[in-house]
């Protein structure tokens, strides 16, 4: 079975976006590593931030109906576990009974994904990081 190697990410709603990066980056001292845009319309998505040993912070922008990330959310959006197999991962919560709605992707990143819900409804992602990633070359730069 595949296992838990940590948290890759939180991801996080916000109202805007400009004071969160200062907050972020400049406070804080996080560094910004990169942007992914929306697909479909090519606009700013998310940010992501580089914590420390692999870890990041996605600030997702918030506030628009047609963004099925976020909704009209602000604040936490969801956790993301990191795995080192995700399809032997996904068969061990299929064994456990947990509802899988989609099979394992690469998403906009190259990462593989997948979402679950907690019992109460809570998001989860968890995700394989691939060498391909902007997270891996990030990671791989900070060693």
């Amino acid at each position: 079975m595949g296992k838990i190697t940590g948290i890759a990410h939180i991801a996080l709603t916000v109202n805007d976006m400009e004071k969160s990066l200062d907050f972020y980056t400049r406070v804080l001292g996080f560094k910004k590593a990169f942007q992914l845009a929306d697909q479909k319309t090519g606009k700013p998505w998310i940010e992501h931030l580089y914590i420390a040993g692999g870890q990041f912070i996605e600030l997702f922008y918030g506030g628009t109906k047609d963004n099925p990330w976020s909704g009209d959310l602000r604040g936490f959006n969801h956790v993301c576990l990191q795995v080192d197999d995700i399809h032997s991962f996904v068969a061990h919560l299929e064994k456990e009974g947990v509802e899988i709605p989609n099979r394992p992707r690469q998403g906009s990143d190259s990462n593989w994904h997948v979402w679950v819900n907690d019992p109460d409804g809570i998001r989860v992602e968890i995700t394989q990081i691939n060498t391909q990633s902007p997270q891996y070359k990030i990671i791989q730069e900070s060693v």
